[in-house]
């Protein structure tokens, strides 16, 4: 087995985990994070009805281009709790996917919380 499969299964493992712990309703959605390589994407779900009620991604931000991937991951959560905001939003549930809460999903999560969302 090679080293990515392996940190691929750990981390499937973890998200499964935190998974069957949290779920988004209505009127707490689950703020989910997903971190590649080079960009980074959060959404806001209600896992009740299957909707996305908000998203935002470092790829659809024109001022992420040429940044640091935390300065990118602070504009993304500025930008997922304002569209959120915009969606009637408040509180939501924070789902951090199966990623170490630190670096870029810490920063993200910071900045959503400065956007005004509350978790």
């Amino acid at each position: 087995m090679s080293v990515a499969s392996k940190k691929l299964k750990t981390r499937m493992r973890i998200k499964m985990r935190i998974r069957g712990k949290i779920s988004g309703t209505a009127q707490r959605p689950r703020l989910t994070v997903f971190r590649s390589n080079k960009q980074i994407y959060a959404q806001v779900v209600d896992d009740l009805s299957g909707k996305t009620l908000a998203s935002a991604s470092s790829r659809t931000i024109k001022e992420a281009g040429g940044v640091a991937k935390t300065e990118q991951a602070k504009l993304v959560g500025a930008k997922v709790a304002e569209a959120a905001k915009a969606a009637g939003v408040e509180n939501v549930v924070f789902d951090r996917n199966g990623y170490l809460y630190h670096g870029r999903v810490k920063s993200l999560a910071d900045a959503a919380r400065e956007g005004g969302l509350q978790f």
